[in-house]
Order: C-alpha cells, then sequence, then structure tokens
C-alpha cells in the first residue's frame, strides 16, 4: 500500500521506507517461527509424542500386523511382530522405518473397547519407541507395493511395568516429497497383556464350543424299509469333510478345554449320511450321496473329542426360542414342538456319541432375553438360560460372575458380551485375526484384575463360526488356558457359582429387545403353516398300519422349520416348509376315492361298488367310507340316507367296497362317498356321482313273472317224458304194448297212424273254436333259436 502511494519516477521518502521494512519483516515471522520449530517437532516426534507434522499424512500408509508371539508374554520370552506395510498414496516414501512402540497400561475394559476402535488412527498417541536395532528400514516405499516386516524385542526391552494389558503399537515412519521430514505415516496397534506371574486368584472362564448347522434333512424318505433320506443339498458333506467347517471345529476342539454345545439334528444327518441317502438337485430329480466314509470319519473324530467332556445339547434342530415367544404362543400346539424337540435328544447324541447330554439349558439368539422368552425357554424342562451382559446389564464398575438366580427356580448364566462377540466379523485376514486374539486376552486379564475376588465368566460366541473365526478362537482359548490369570471350568459348575449380591437379577422388558433381532425373527405365518402341517399328520397317522414311518420324519422337520438358522433367510424358510407340506399332501392324496361316471339303476334295488384306491407302500385301515344319497325320498342307501362300511386296503392295492341300494321312483339322485378316520374327521376329497333311477311296473314284473313259471313247467314236463322213455327202453317195451285209457301214444315208424292222426288233426284245425273251448295242444319247444324274422310271443 506504501508502494501504490508513491508517485511513479520519484524517491520514496524515509518514513515510508521504515514501513515498507516494518511490514516486511513481520510478514516473514511465522515462516521464520515454522522453520526455527521444525527440528524441535522432529525431536518430539522421535521421542513418540504426537506431532502436527505426523497429523498431515495421517493414513498414507497402512499397516497390518499379521502375528503377535507369543500373545501373552512373560519373563524370558522375545516378542516377534510380523506383518506388511503398503503404502496408499500417490508419492514413494522415502527412508521409511517400522517400530514398536509400547503405551501406558489400560485399566479398564472400556479403554480397550476404545483403542480397539481407532486402532490405526496415526493422530493419537502412540506410546514410546523401542528404537535402535529392533527398526526394520526401508529405503524406498513404493505406491501401491506391500513390503513385509519382521520385529523381534526381548521381553525385557519393552519397558513394562506392572501386571496389566498394554498398548502395543507398530509405527511406520517415512518422508515424502511433499512433506520431506520424518513423521508418522501409519500405525496398527494392539494390546499386550502381561501377567509373567501366577495370579494369586485366579478368574473361572468358561468357554462354549458350538457345533450348529443350517437345515439340510428334509422329510422326504425312499419306500424302501430303510426309508432312504432325502437332502436339500449336499452342503454337510462340505461342512464336514477334511477342512470344512466342522471338521475344523472338531479337530481344533479336541485339545481345549471347552463346553461342547451341540444341535442334535446335527447328529442325525451326519449319522444318516453314514448310510445310503439321496441329494436333491436344482432340477428336482435325486441323486445317490457319496459322502459316507466323510460322515464316519467326523462322527469318529468327534466321538473321541467330547469323550470325558461336558456336554450341552439344544433342543433338536436349535429352535428359535424368541421367534416361538413373540409370534409363535399364540398359535395352538406350537409350544408342543418344543417339548418334542427336547425329548427328541435321547433318541440321537447317547447313540451317536455314546455320551448323556446335559438339556437343562436354552440358549436364546445372542443371548437376548425378555419374560417371554423367559417362560418359553423354560417351558420344556430347562431351567438356566444363557443370557448375555448386553441383554440382562449391570451397574457395576465390575464385572460379576455368570450366574444370578431371576426367580423361579430358573437361573441365568449371563455371557459376557465383549468376550463372546471378539470374534464376530470378516477375520479372513490374518491381522484382524491376531487384532482379535489381543483383544479377547485383553479383556480377559483386565477383567480379572478389577477385583481381587475371584469370579466365573462364561464365553457364549456366534452360533457358525467360520473357519477363520473358529481357528482364532482355539488360539485364544489356547493362550489364555496355558496363561497366568484364568484357569478353565464346565458350564454346569459355573450355572452353580455363588452369584454376585450385586448383580441385576431383574429381566429386561420387551421393549429392550433389539429390533435388529425382531426383523430376523419367524412371522406367525410361519406358525400357522406349521400347525396346519402337524394337523395333517395327526389326520392321517391315524389310518397307518405303520405310523413311525411317516410320524417320525415329519415330526423331525416340523422342528427343523422352527429353527435359529432360518434367521435372515427368510425365503429359503418359506420354501422350505412349502416343501414340507406339500410332500406330506402328496401322501395323503396317496390314499383316495377313484372318480365314478353316472350309475343307472334298473329295478327297486341295487349293489352299487365304490373303489378306494392305496398307493402308499404300507396298508391302511381305520378307515369308514361312507356312501350318502342327497335324495333319499328316491334313492336310499342300506334303507337309510347313508351307509358307512369300513376299509382296509394293502399298500399298492385297491378296494371296492358295495352298497345296498333301493329306489322308491324313477329320476335322478345325486350321491356322495366320502372317507373318514374312525374319530368322524373326513379323509380326502369326496367322490360325487349321480344315480339314475328307472322304476319298474307291477304289471311287467307279472308278466316276466309268468314268463319264468311257464319255462319252469315246460323243462319239467320234457324231464318226465324222457324219464318214463328211458324206462320203457329199459324194459323192451314199444308204443303198441302200452295200454292208455286216454290217449295211445303215435309210433313214428307206422305210416297208417300217421295218416289218420294227420286227418283228425286237420279236421279239429278246420273246426271254429269257442272262447270257452281248452287251449289246443301245443307241441315241445324246442331248445334252438329261433330262425330269422320268425315272431316269438312272450
Amino acid at each position: 500500500m506504501a508502494e501504490a502511494a508513491d508517485f511513479q519516477g520519484t524517491s520514496a521518502s524515509p518514513a515510508r521506507r521504515w514501513l515498507r521494512r516494518t511490514g516486511a519483516l513481520l510478514a516473514g515471522a511465522p515462516l521464520l517461527t515454522g522453520l526455527l520449530q521444525l527440528p524441535a517437532a522432529t525431536s518430539a516426534d522421535a521421542s513418540g509424542q504426537e506431532s502436527a507434522q505426523a497429523a498431515s499424512g495421517a493414513g498414507s500408509v497402512s499397516v497390518a500386523v499379521d502375528s503377535l508371539t507369543p500373545s501373552a508374554p512373560t519373563e524370558g520370552d522375545t516378542v516377534s511382530v510380523t506383518g506388511t506395510v503398503t503404502n496408499n498414496g500417490k508419492q514413494p516414501v522415502t527412508d521409511a522405518h517400522v517400530d514398536l512402540r509400547v503405551g501406558p497400561s489400560l485399566d479398564t475394559r472400556s479403554s480397550i473397547d476404545a483403542l480397539a476402535k481407532k486402532s490405526d488412527d496415526v493422530q493419537g498417541p502412540t506410546g514410546k519407541a523401542v528404537g535402535g536395532k529392533y527398526t526394520e528400514k526401508f529405503s524406498r516405499l513404493t505406491p501401491g507395493v506391500a513390503e513385509p516386516f519382521n520385529i523381534s524385542v526381548p521381553v525385557d526391552e519393552l519397558d513394562l511395568g506392572q501386571n496389566g494389558v498394554y498398548q502395543l503399537a507398530v509405527a511406520l515412519s517415512g518422508e515424502t516429497a511433499a512433506q520431506p521430514w520424518d513423521q508418522v505415516l501409519g500405525v496398527q496397534r494392539t494390546f499386550l497383556p502381561w501377567q509373567p506371574e501366577e495370579a494369586g486368584t485366579k478368574t473361572k472362564t468358561t468357554f462354549l464350543w458350538p457345533l450348529v448347522s443350517d437345515v439340510h434333512m428334509t422329510a422326504e424318505t425312499g419306500s424302501n424299509e430303510q426309508q432312504t433320506p432325502v437332502f436339500s443339498n449336499d452342503d454337510l458333506a462340505e461342512e464336514i469333510a477334511p477342512g470344512g467347517r466342522l471338521d475344523q471345529m472338531v479337530s481344533l476342539g479336541k485339545g481345549l478345554d471347552i463346553t461342547w454345545v451341540i444341535d442334535p439334528d446335527l447328529l442325525a444327518s451326519v449319522d444318516a449320511m453314514t448310510k445310503n441317502y439321496e441329494v436333491r438337485g436344482e432340477e428336482g430329480a435325486t441323486t445317490s450321496g457319496r459322502s459316507q466314509a466323510v460322515a464316519k470319519q467326523w462322527l469318529s473324530e468327534l466321538q473321541q473329542a467330547v469323550a470325558g467332556k461336558e456336554v450341552v445339547a439344544l433342543p433338536f434342530g436349535d429352535p428359535d426360542l424368541a421367534s416361538l415367544a413373540h409370534n409363535g404362543t399364540t398359535v395352538t400346539g406350537s409350544l408342543s414342538h418344543l417339548k418334542e424337540a427336547t425329548d427328541a435328544v435321547d433318541n440321537t447324541v447317547p447313540t451317536i456319541l455314546h455320551t448323556k447330554p446335559s438339556t437343562d439349558f436354552a440358549w436364546p439368539v445372542d443371548g437376548a432375553v425378555d419374560p417371554s422368552i423367559m417362560k418359553v425357554a423354560t417351558s420344556a424342562g430347562a431351567d438356566k438360560v444363557i443370557a448375555r451382559s448386553d441383554s440382562l446389564q449391570d451397574d457395576l464398575s465390575y464385572t460379576p460372575s455368570a450366574a444370578r438366580p431371576i426367580g423361579g427356580g430358573t437361573t441365568a448364566v449371563v455371557a459376557d458380551s465383549r468376550m463372546s462377540t471378539a470374534f464376530q466379523g470378516d477375520l479372513t485376514r490374518a491381522s484382524a485375526s491376531t487384532l482379535a486374539v489381543q483383544r479377547f486376552l485383553a479383556q480377559s486379564l483386565t477383567l480379572g484384575l478389577q477385583t481381587g475376588k475371584q469370579r466365573s465368566v462364561v464365553v457364549a460366541p456366534q452360533r457358525t463360526p467360520s473357519v477363520n473365526q473358529a481357528q482364532a478362537m482355539a488360539e485364544a482359548l489356547g493362550t489364555l488356558q496355558g496363561g497366568n490369570w484364568s484357569e478353565s471350568q464346565d458350564l454346569t459348575a459355573a450355572a452353580k457359582a455363588k452369584p454376585d449380591p450385586a448383580a441385576n437379577r431383574k429381566v429386561p422388558p420387551a421393549s429392550a429387545y433389539p429390533s435388529s433381532l425382531r426383523k430376523q425373527e419367524l412371522p406367525r405365518a410361519a406358525f400357522e403353516q406349521i400347525a396346519r402341517t402337524r394337523d395333517d399328520l395327526d389326520n392321517f397317522k391315524v389310518i397307518l398300519t405303520d405310523e413311525s414311518r411317516v410320524v417320525t420324519p415329519f415330526g423331525r422337520a416340523m422342528n427343523r422349520e422352527m429353527s435359529t438358522s432360518w434367521r435372515g433367510r427368510g425365503v429359503a424358510a418359506v420354501g422350505y416348509r412349502d416343501a414340507v407340506e406339500s410332500y406330506l399332501d402328496g401322501l395323503i392324496d396317496g390314499v383316495k376315492l377313484i372318480e365314478k361316471s353316472e350309475t343307472k339303476l334298473s329295478g327297486r334295488s341295487a349293489t352299487i361298488p365304490v373303489t378306494v384306491q392305496n398307493n402308499l407302500v404300507q396298508g391302511v385301515e381305520h378307515l369308514e367310507l361312507r356312501l350318502t344319497s342327497q335324495n333319499p325320498t328316491r334313492l336310499k342307501i342300506g334303507g337309510n340316507a347313508y351307509e358307512e362300511q369300513p376299509v382296509a386296503v394293502n399298500g399298492g392295492h385297491s378296494q371296492s367296497v358295495k352298497f345296498t341300494t333301493s329306489a322308491n321312483a324313477n329320476g335322478r339322485a345325486e350321491v356322495v362317498a366320502q372317507l373318514y378316520t374312525e374319530d368322524g374327521q373326513k379323509y380326502g376329497a369326496p367322490v360325487t356321482f349321480d344315480v339314475k333311477v328307472t322304476e319298474v311296473t307291477p304289471t311287467v314284473m307279472l308278466v316276466i313273472g309268468g314268463g319264468v313259471l311257464l319255462l319252469v313247467l315246460a323243462g319239467f314236463r320234457m324231464y318226465t317224458q324222457r324219464k318214463r322213455a328211458a324206462a320203457r327202453e329199459a324194459a323192451g317195451e314199444t308204443d303198441d304194448d302200452v295200454d292208455n285209457p286216454v290217449a295211445a301214444p303215435q309210433n313214428p315208424e307206422a305210416p297208417g297212424d300217421r295218416h289218420k292222426d294227420e286227418s283228425e288233426a286237420g279236421s279239429r284245425a278246420d273246426a271254429p273254436q269257442q272262447p270257452s273251448d281248452p287251449a289246443p295242444d301245443t307241441a315241445a319247444e324246442s331248445a334252438d333259436p329261433s330262425g330269422t324274422g320268425e315272431r316269438v310271443d312272450r
């Protein structure tokens, strides 16, 4: 501004020159201040303190910690950290180096949660760098290229203090062309549990190891004696095959101190695969299953793994207790399925695993409970419910023991939510798995350091862990069981532990149930469809000679229709229920009445046959066939409006049942045939047909009767004549030797007599006849048919 005020071509005045110099000095002051402070910032960064310069390059390099061993070091150990660093920026990073930095101990469980949420935030404190020879250097990090690192540090060099959980950060520092000074460009924080000596009071830890899968078996079975089962797919074979999810669950759990939680449906399905089984394809056709050897091997390994361990059996099919409580209790008969599913345990787990399981525990989805869930969970005999601490919450500064009585003889076993959810999410990356393991161990140790009192904690992970999740669980649990602050305990022992008097024992209201879980529940329509299937099955089984062939597979299928595994798979759940219902309808239709066309009835009475067809492989009985006349004034059945007859038909056969009818008038009468069970329930569809009645008059009946009488008399006369002729021949007599005072028999061999007879016959024929005259004699009727055109009076 001073320069603009000067006139062009003249010199500036002394006052104006002084103002220009002063303004220049003031403008350059901030830049000079930044240059003077740069070394200080670099020095602070080197000492592990946050710097403004580091913040400017936040997130340009990602750091992944793929392994940290040992997970819980003790005195004399060497901590080894491996992983990769990847330059995500557009400029190369030069003079890069990776080092370990130890932060302060984390005293609370919430501080562990907070750090886990910002584990890669470069703006947060990273702690003091170990430095020195325990640094790995990179002269250049090319954009988009991942470089591995491996750092091993003796635990003594980490300068750990008292027992606790410490933040362990892996930081990458370097320079870029745009920011040519040393700065933190990427960091990954994790947790380092430090308990070098045995704890005076150890936490008792119960870890549930679930063996649960989706629904695989259908209600359909083969018609052979073995009733070959049909699977909806062959996914279960992949799960139990070497390397599969369930194969890993068994092999990993074999060496751990765990409580096995098993769905009997899984055992029954695998056991069925050890024999002949069919798999339904996408187009509906079935093919023979070929995983018998794999199924036998998996069951054998499981039997060895559970030997001597506690086994908790869920009800058959792992029914969704929350769905049943919220949507099924108002549907008649729904709770009975839960009781049947619990009773089915005795026929599966002991016979397959050769061990007696506990059926005292119920496990709602994610341990979320409300009063209705508690009521349903204990309705089938269980008196202990596995809940979770994020549902049955406590307002305490420490974590209480898991067991707590909630009244009515029921015990809520409250699993720790932080430890139970530690292995959820995508753990396919080694870095995510490592972080989950370290976080789990950190939560466990911090819990144990809260008080000097011994407590029992329960860990209830997700029902169907993936292979990566299961591997992380096994790694963490193995470290925990080999550590110095925890000892293993069975679930039954945890439920019997002395409860904390300050722990919350009030079940949360229904309004507190998570909406995200409620959206996944089976709807009321599902339970109504199951009820229809059950009613049809009850009506069907009473007619069977061997009802177990139908009741057992369909009973288990209805248990599977209520499975927890249908959550989030609503379309598949509907498809499964429809398939079960459709298959049962097909079996019911296998016993039916054959359609009849119009029947003609001539006369006052007749017999009408009705055919019952049985397409089942087994016989049916206890059926009644009722034939009813819709117009009894015209046509009666057995003397009444209807008649009933018992029906029994062998498998693959048909049986005709005959009914006697009587007609009172001409015309059509509608008749209905209907099958009934012995308890009066209609079975199958009715068959309706018309009967056309033609009444016969008394005059016609007399004519017909007279004609029949004449035929009988003529036959009797012929018989007597032949008998007399045979007697004469036997005595050697002729017609001439017989003295007949009435008229001598004619001899066909005497011509004179023949002419005389013809003359007399002619004279009689010519004489006029009077009404009172006797009827003329006629020759004996011929048995031969009448000639063509011959008129025959009848």
